[in-house]
């Protein structure tokens, strides 16, 4: 009698297993999420109708070597898509990339392009690293509206990730450009566009204009970089984003 009612409980255990399997879904990674990557941008809401990839973007993963935002993947081609309008980031012309990374795969190389220039790589050679890594980039005297393709290129495999990053460098450049601002189609659960908050208090989770002032602790202080805040990027630990004043 125990033999009989105990195979169906293995039975009906395994299958469960082999169900809960299927439908997890597969390991995060990582992607860049100051200034906003396009993936960014959609996750938060802030560009619409972007399918799967609001709730993946850290998954944007691909052989090495493509220059494509979706790195050439069978997935994510919204993100190749420049017909989507993507905001675009005002920075000056150095800029401190930030990854937000879920799986930290041991690293090769940290690579920028701007069209088909490499214009930063940073070498890891093998090491494992941190949830949040950051890169300040020269963009080489460019002015204008600029996409970064950011890479991030895993040691022991043949895969890399992949992030475009849409920037506004200087006050001129060709064309119309595109601010974090909102737009008609943007859900209304959307994060809140930069505004200048002279006086205002930090906070996170909140997008940041350069220029605008904020007070914390008592002190105050002045942004010099366009982002959006996340918890533990108060003023006093990022001077690459804000300015004592």
């Amino acid at each position: 009698m125990r033999r009989r009612i105990t195979l169906p409980l293995l039975t009906a255990g395994a299958i469960l297993a082999s169900l809960f399997v299927a439908v997890s879904p597969a390991h995060a990674h990582g992607w860049v999420v100051s200034p906003p990557s396009r993936q960014d941008m959609c996750a938060k809401g802030r560009v619409a109708n972007c399918g799967d990839i609001v709730w993946e973007p850290q998954s944007v993963e691909a052989p090495k070597g493509s220059m494509q935002c979706n790195g050439g993947g069978s997935r994510f081609a919204v993100l190749n898509d420049e017909s989507k309008g993507w905001p675009a980031t005002s920075v000056g012309n150095s800029v401190t990339f930030q990854w937000r990374l879920t799986a930290r795969h041991r690293t090769g190389t940290w690579e920028y392009f701007v069209g088909s220039t490499r214009i930063a790589v940073f070498h890891d050679n093998g090491a494992q690293p941190p949830e949040n890594v950051s890169h300040n980039v020269s963009l080489g005297g460019r002015t204008g509206r600029i996409k970064v393709l950011a890479r991030w290129n895993v040691y022991d495999t043949a895969m890399a990730f992949y992030a475009c990053v849409d920037l506004q460098v200087g006050p001129g450049g060709p064309g119309p450009s595109p601010t974090p601002t909102a737009s008609p189609t943007r859900p209304p659960t959307a994060s809140p566009t930069p505004t200048s908050q002279p006086g205002g208090t930090w906070q996170a989770n909140r997008a940041y204009a350069v220029g605008d002032t904020v007070t914390y602790n008592g002190l105050s202080y002045r942004c010099i970089q366009a982002h959006t805040s996340l918890p533990g990027w108060e003023p006093p630990n990022t001077p690459a984003l804000w300015q004592r004043i």
